[in-house]
């Protein structure tokens, strides 16, 4: 089992996972996204109408680590501020609140993508819409017009997720070229014109293969059944 808290959606997540998420993303308001205790994904709107949010280990916290021992009682606070979320820890916590890497010191305003750090837990931060890059050429239910070549790889790249899969990470390179016999470099070149056809080109390099899964899924271009044949 992969460790807990550890974020959704850039690394490892089941295809069932992936439609909850691109559920939450269809609603417009950003929400948190990470594991529980027991490895489940958990997703927590921020809603227009939410105002502050408590982070803890404390069940009285709006949103409870419970089972994470490195978060303080109350560790943090999340704000609504105008349009914008905020994180701030103003010395509530033992251990400090990081996003991205960094320690937090007073508020922060958040932005689609980070990834925030409460103890040994990691929240992502999710955005619609206000993601670099994340205005996609192709949009939900519709599938993407591809050519057969970048139609084989695409479905390649999506394999791990097929069969149930719980944890699954999109394919390298290097397994899509031995399952399709072909070179790596070839892949190369299919997957960049995928990014482009499915406009997540200008993402960081550690999310593109991962949005574009999400996408693929989500435009009905890959479905679970076309996994399940090589």
């Amino acid at each position: 089992m992969p460790a807990t808290g550890a974020p959704l959606g850039a690394h490892w997540a089941s295809a069932a996972e992936l439609k909850e998420q691109l559920a939450a993303e269809r609603l417009g308001d950003p929400f948190l996204v990470f594991r529980d205790g027991d490895g489940l994904q958990r997703i927590v709107p921020l809603s227009a109408d939410a105002a502050r949010l408590t982070v803890g280990r404390d069940p009285a916290t709006d949103i409870s680590l419970a089972w994470d021992h490195e978060v303080s009682r109350v560790h943090a606070e999340l704000e609504r501020v105008g349009p914008d979320w905020t994180v701030a820890d103003d010395g509530l916590s033992r251990n400090g609140t990081y996003v991205n890497g960094d320690r937090v010191t007073g508020r922060l305003r958040l932005r689609g993508g980070d990834v925030l750090h409460f103890g040994s837990t990691r929240i992502a931060f999710r955005a619609p819409g206000t993601q670099l890059g994340e205005t996609a050429a192709v949009t939900s239910g519709a599938p993407a017009v591809i050519t057969a070549a970048q139609r084989r790889v695409l479905l390649a790249l999506c394999r791990p997720y097929g069969a149930g899969a719980k944890h699954a990470a999109p394919a390298t390179n290097r397994q899509i070229a031995d399952e399709l016999f072909l070179s790596v470099e070839g892949v190369k070149t299919q997957v960049r014109a995928l990014f482009e056809r499915f406009g997540v080109e200008d993402l960081p390099q550690n999310r593109k293969r991962a949005r574009l899964v999400e996408l693929a899924f989500a435009s009905g271009t890959v479905t679970e059944r076309d996994l399940d044949v090589l």
